[in-house]
């Protein structure tokens, strides 16, 4: 399938498709003028007297130096050589697949310079499954995603690295394979393709993307949690959240309480219940996680405003008539974002993790054995599954510090503050994985307790939640090898089977913004 995108409005939902999909992608034809028309002026300034940056003089420090028409595509073509400095591992195919069609989308708003030939190669690679080897290391985020996108055009023109079908070979020899003839970049065309955010937001975007999936589970898990400690749905009554006003707060309210509709664990203890409140973990799980749904709401339409943005430079601004330098590459609103997802995720895995202590603890359970097992001291349960979730908090803590308030000085002090937007981003990734596991084990410990309710049961939507876990992960009745179990909900919770039972709304739960 290939997905026709106009430059300027591209959505999440699109992107997100895209993304999951592995779809092809084509500009809208709309956009082939306003390409033309700026590649036409740079062509003019290549072949004029007067000095343009990134057109026919030296780069950042460089810019002073005035390059000869003649050596104007060895300019560009050293320029992607010199820049392939990254170093880690490979982004994976389908974020880099992403980050190709981000950097589409900012050529065809027609303020870049390049050649249709340019623009077709991307879509031709995307189409054909030409994936560049894109090191994941290496940017801090201004002036652009400078290695990174470095390496992506060194594959359009044959150097490097790519993949064909699942083999990783020589960029030239991918090309070959899939009938792709590597283009010879012209005027400002080099500093068009690695000037640009779209790696950084490439990978925020993702990091956006699993945690919104991550955000709706963490309403299910503890709608299980609840019903295991027997605890109150008085809190999630509309009227308290609604008092305050706040939309991802009021939106998880509603969903927990819907989850929760028709349990008999729940109507046995109405009455007479001589515990007064919940922990917190419990009682104010609408306003933690409302409130990380939405600041990850917020966040979300930065990272649409940029990835329909124009971020490379010079900028070529063709009614004016004019090439003009400018900073549009500094990463900052996608470091601010990439850090707003960061503090979102470690929250939501904090409140998480309190319900595990919660459930294994028989001093708070409300008569759960401890560590969930029915034979304790003989076996310790889900002992060690709740230190793994507090050791994976814990590193989430620390991996949300922010990014985007470590600059420093690069490039002989010309680019003297950066974003540091790339590792802001790439981080998110982690963070995930870390909470992916922590909802699991939640929903494993939620499970055990709710089955120790017997013969009370829980309600509708929350048995087919269980259903969906104890198709993968068995109930504890002795000791196992616990690994794989932990593995299989974690994996549970990233194929989003838990989440989905989640009714929130779609600006809440990030299907729009």
């Amino acid at each position: 399938m290939t997905i026709t995108l106009t430059p300027g409005a591209a959505t999440l939902a699109q992107l997100h498709d895209i993304w999951a999909n592995g779809h092809a992608v084509v500009l809208d034809p709309s956009s082939h003028a306003g390409i033309a028309a700026a590649q036409a002026l740079v062509t003019k300034a290549a072949n004029g007297e007067t000095a343009v940056y990134g057109v026919n003089t030296g780069f950042g420090k460089l810019a002073s130096v005035k390059i000869a028409a003649k050596d104007v595509a060895t300019l560009q073509r050293n320029l992607i050589l010199s820049h392939c400095c990254g170093v880690g591992d490979a982004l994976d195919e389908a974020t880099t697949r992403l980050m190709m069609v981000l950097k589409l989308l900012s050529l065809g708003r027609g303020a870049s310079g390049v050649a249709m030939t340019t623009v077709e190669i991307i879509q031709d690679m995307l189409g054909k499954g030409v994936t560049p080897v894109i090191p994941s290391q290496g940017s801090v985020g201004a002036s652009g995603d400078l290695a990174p996108l470095a390496h992506m055009a060194a594959a359009m023109i044959g150097e490097g690295e790519a993949t064909y079908e699942g083999t990783r070979m020589p960029a030239r020899e991918a090309l070959a394979k899939a009938g792709i003839t590597p283009i010879v970049l012209g005027a400002k065309e080099g500093l068009a393709l690695i000037n640009g955010t779209q790696f950084s937001t490439a990978c925020a975007l993702v990091g956006l993307w699993g945690a919104w999936r991550n955000a709706a589970t963490c309403v299910l898990t503890c709608a299980l949690s609840t019903d295991a400690i027997m605890g109150s749905t008085a809190p999630l009554q509309d009227a308290i959240h609604t008092l305050r006003g706040h939309a991802g707060q009021i939106a998880v309210a509603r969903a927990q309480r819907a989850l929760m509709d028709g349990s008999q664990i729940r109507e046995s203890h109405v009455d007479g219940d001589t515990r007064v409140q919940d922990p917190y973990c419990i009682r104010c799980q609408p306003q933690v996680t409302g409130a990380a749904m939405d600041l990850l709401h917020f966040a979300a339409r930065t990272l649409e405003i940029e990835a329909n943005a124009v971020t490379d430079n010079p900028l070529v601004l063709v009614d004016d008539d004019l090439i003009v330098s400018g900073g549009n590459f500094h990463a900052e609103p996608v470091g601010f974002a990439a850090d707003q997802i960061a503090v979102a995720i470690s929250e939501i895995g904090a409140i998480a993790q309190r319900r595990v202590a919660l459930m294994v603890d028989p001093t708070l359970s409300f008569d759960l054995p401890p560590f969930l097992t029915p034979d304790p001291g003989l076996n310790s349960g889900l002992m060690i599954a709740e230190v793994t979730t507090a050791a994976l908090m814990s590193e989430n803590k620390h991996l949300a510090n922010p990014c985007t308030t470590d600059s420093t000085p690069t490039s002989a002090n010309q680019e003297d503050h950066v974003s540091m937007a790339a590792h802001a981003a790439r981080r998110l990734l982690r963070m995930n994985a870390n909470l992916n596991v922590i909802l699991g084990v939640e929903a494993m410990c939620a499970a055990q307790g709710i089955e120790f309710r017997a013969p009370l049961q829980t309600s509708a939507p929350l048995k087919a939640a269980m259903a969906a876990l104890r198709a993968e992960v068995p109930a504890i009745a002795e000791d196992r090898y616990m690994a794989p179990s932990i593995e299989a909900a974690a994996a549970l919770v990233v194929s989003g089977r838990l989440s989905d039972a989640v009714d929130l709304p779609a600006y809440v739960k990030g299907q729009a913004v």
